[in-house]
């Protein structure tokens, strides 16, 4: 009897079986736990717009609070000099020209309250750009709470634009 070498393919398509297995267990929670990380991101910089925004309002009273994300941004040369119209106090890929700004696996909007300066209020509002980027919106006004709501896999969500609407949500 000769002596053999190697796998047989039985063994072969065995090995490759239990590693599909293995792997259709594993991918739904890595997707999972990418969209729970999102999430927390999207929480995270919304938090950072909360603070940004009291800040623009304590730095510029004249103005009150921001009414858009370009307020709070700025290019490089501009923050050489910042003022209310490029305050500089976040980067410019949160502080873009655009509506909506997309940082990471959301969408966000900054939307000043009052029909002239002084502002008297904001509204904060993210929401991911995919149903695969996240389940949870997220909203603030100048009160510093941070509300949430389930996106139920519907994304973009559109962006809230008055207190009410996001004082009804909520805390997170």
């Amino acid at each position: 009897m000769r002596k053999q070498k190697g796998f047989s393919l039985i063994e072969l398509l065995i090995v490759v079986a239990i590693i599909l297995i293995i792997a259709a267990i594993a991918i739904p929670n890595l997707l999972r736990s990418k969209a729970n990380a999102n999430e927390a991101g999207g929480a995270g910089t919304t938090r950072t717009l909360i603070t940004a925004s009291i800040t623009y309002s304590n730095t510029y009273p004249q103005a009150g609070y921001p009414a858009a994300l370009t307020n709070l941004g700025g290019t490089p040369a501009q923050c050489a000099a910042p003022n209310s119209t490029n305050a500089c106090l976040v980067d410019n890929v949160l502080g873009c020209a655009t509506a909506t700004c997309a940082k990471g696996s959301y969408g966000y909007t900054l939307t000043g309250i009052g029909s002239a300066a002084p502002l008297t209020d904001f509204v904060v509002f993210a929401s991911p750009v995919s149903p695969s980027a996240g389940n949870r919106d997220y909203c603030a006004t100048s009160d510093g709470v941070l509300r949430g709501q389930s996106s139920n896999g519907a994304a973009p969500t559109a962006p809230f634009t008055t207190t009410a609407a996001c004082a009804a949500l909520s805390p997170t």
